[in-house]
């Protein structure tokens, strides 16, 4: 099977969280898409949804949102996901993934939507092992 990093954006606190994905969690992210809102369950995130927003292979080559399927092409972009110009008016082809998550992805992006009872700085910061420090 295969493995994802997943990071987990908190619009509320502005932090993000990495978790690994392995097994059952990972696929449930396969054959989702960009855009797509997921539970949170699999991650250890109970009562949460998180919306899915980017990512990219293992090449380093993003996925865009607007690119329906999985397979990598080289489109002539002026802007957006993929493509920063250096002045105005550029365009350049660019390789660029599918809006579609496969094997070959090795980030997965993504936002929480809806919170759960638990705080997310409570369950991937535990607090410092210890007493105090006289």
């Amino acid at each position: 099977m295969v493995d994802f990093k997943v990071v987990l954006s908190d619009p509320r606190t502005g932090k993000s969280y990495k978790v690994d994905a392995t097994g059952g969690a990972a696929g449930a992210l396969i054959g989702k898409k960009v855009g797509d809102e997921i539970g949170g369950e699999p991650f250890g995130l109970a009562g949460y949804t998180i919306a899915i927003t980017g990512g990219t292979d293992n090449t380093g080559i993003p996925a865009r949102r607007d690119l329906p399927g999985v397979s990598r092409r080289r489109l002539l972009l002026s802007e957006g996901t993929g493509f920063k110009p250096h002045y105005e008016g550029e365009r350049r082809r660019k390789s660029i993934r599918g809006n579609e998550i496969t094997q070959d992805f090795v980030q997965v992006n993504a936002k929480v939507v809806s919170y759960g009872d638990k705080d997310l700085k409570s369950i991937f910061e535990p607090e410092a092992a210890g007493g105090s420090a006289e």
